[in-house]
């Protein structure tokens, strides 16, 4: 993600949405076990387990999964059948800098 205009009004867009937040909130709080696989250096989440933690069906998790994913914020490696994802850091590091920024 760059700090262009028009990749902020997605990332923007992608937070705007309260699930999309609490999404992100899960994924900064990480796996509850240590069995949780690695995606390179830090361990993700499935898509099962942000289900179970925000309480959505699979389908709608899939869709803001794809929008967070898109705009740059979560990283996805598949593993098998499974969907690992995680914050991709760097980019919501980039995001809070072109706020400040811009406004």
């Amino acid at each position: 993600m760059t700090t262009s205009p028009t990749s902020l009004d997605h990332a923007l867009h992608a937070i705007a949405d309260p699930t999309r937040r609490r999404i992100l909130g899960a994924l900064k709080r990480g796996p509850a076990s240590t069995t949780a696989p690695a995606i390179g250096k830090h361990a993700g989440l499935c898509a099962g387990d942000i289900e179970e933690r925000v309480h959505l069906s699979q389908p709608t998790i899939s869709h803001h999964m794809a929008i967070l994913t898109k705009a740059g914020l979560v990283d996805a490696e598949k593993q098998g059948q499974w969907r690992w994802y995680r914050r991709n850091e760097k980019a919501l590091r980039r995001l809070v800098k072109g706020l400040r920024t811009q406004l």
